[in-house]
């Protein structure tokens, strides 16, 4: 009864900004590692960024100084800022999440891995 919800695609022109939401609802003990996807038309889906439950981060190297994820742990919504946007950052952005749904999972890291279905963004050329 956990799921995963992306909001906050749009389309904006080049050197825009965006910030896309992943709200995570239904009973969760606790989320360890966010990740954030997209997949642009053609193309592989593609590791955007990521946070784990410290608050550490990673991003690839095609959106390092420009995106920054983070995470509300009290609101179970993590965030992907998108500054100076580009035509290639065009895509669907999914969010997947691993949660531990109960404090027996948490103790014996069992995690249920969470997908959203994906917010779609659109940089005009």
């Amino acid at each position: 009864q956990v799921q995963l919800v992306e909001s906050g695609g749009d389309l904006v022109q080049a050197g825009g900004s965006l910030r896309l939401s992943c709200a995570a609802s239904g009973t969760i003990f606790s989320i360890n590692r966010v990740n954030w996807y997209r997949q642009a038309p053609g193309k592989q889906r593609e590791l955007v960024a990521s946070i784990n439950s410290g608050g550490s981060t990673n991003y690839a190297d095609s959106v390092k100084g420009r995106f920054t994820i983070s995470r509300d742990n009290v609101k179970k919504t993590a965030y992907l800022q998108m500054n100076s946007l580009k035509s290639e950052d065009t895509g669907v952005y999914s969010c997947n999440a691993d949660v531990h749904r109960t404090y027996s999972d948490y103790v014996s890291e069992r995690y249920q891995r969470l997908w959203g279905q994906g917010t779609k963004v659109t940089v005009a050329v």
